[in-house]
């Protein structure tokens, strides 16, 4: 293994909930008087944490978003998660390959860890991680593209930031990667791969990573 400890993200690397959650954040602003499609949300928001969503919507109109915005978004998405979410493909055979070659791994995601806890019992990759392996944006006072997340994960795992590895599907979290000083690893299955310019490797299929993560 070339690693010592490798990042994942969790929406859209872990969980297969991008498509979910951007839906419903796309039609939540709309009904607030935001108009927002589905794409918008997924070129503006995805791989943000929720403050970006308030920062961007004061940004381009001058008006703030409702105090209980969070709470009611994030009611939307756990019943939606509930009904809909699955893991990402082949994620579970990374993992347990990680796990079996006793490589260290942790999740840093820009959600919430209710979030998190919420989409990993609901995919059934819950006992993957326990307490110390789980990192949210809520840890840190600034989210990505900021590195502040990974630079968090790495110092709490006891890793040098560079040699890890982070596996992203955002252009904020190749970012926030690179700044970090991690080789990141670009998941294109939602983005495209001119989207994640900056990772060290791109791949299409979760299926591959654990290979390359060796080469």
């Amino acid at each position: 293994m070339r690693y010592d400890l490798i990042i994942f993200d969790n929406d859209g690397v872990l969980v297969d909930s991008e498509p979910i959650s951007n839906r419903l954040l796309a039609g939540y602003l709309t009904e607030l008087g935001h108009p927002t499609s589905y794409e918008d949300s997924l070129r503006d928001y995805m791989g943000g944490a929720m403050h970006r969503v308030h920062d961007l919507v004061w940004e381009r109109t001058g008006r703030r978003l409702p105090e209980d915005f969070d709470d009611v978004f994030h009611g939307r998405v756990f019943a939606a998660f509930e009904r809909e979410l699955e893991p990402v493909p082949g994620a579970v055979g990374v993992l347990e390959k990680l796990a079996a070659d006793g490589v260290a791994y942790c999740v840093a995601s820009s959600g919430s860890h209710e979030r998190i806890r919420v989409g990993h019992r609901k995919a059934g990759l819950d006992r993957w991680f326990d307490d110390g392996r789980i990192f949210s944006s809520q840890d840190v006072g600034r989210g990505k593209p900021a590195p502040d997340l990974f630079l968090h994960a790495a110092a709490r795992m006891g890793v040098a930031p560079e040699r890890c590895a982070v596996v992203e599907d955002s252009p904020l979290g190749v970012q926030a990667a690179v700044a970090a000083g991690m080789d990141v690893y670009g998941f294109t299955a939602m983005t495209s791969a001119g989207k994640l310019a900056g990772a060290t490797r791109l791949f299409g299929d979760m299926g591959e990573l654990a290979d390359l993560l060796v080469r």
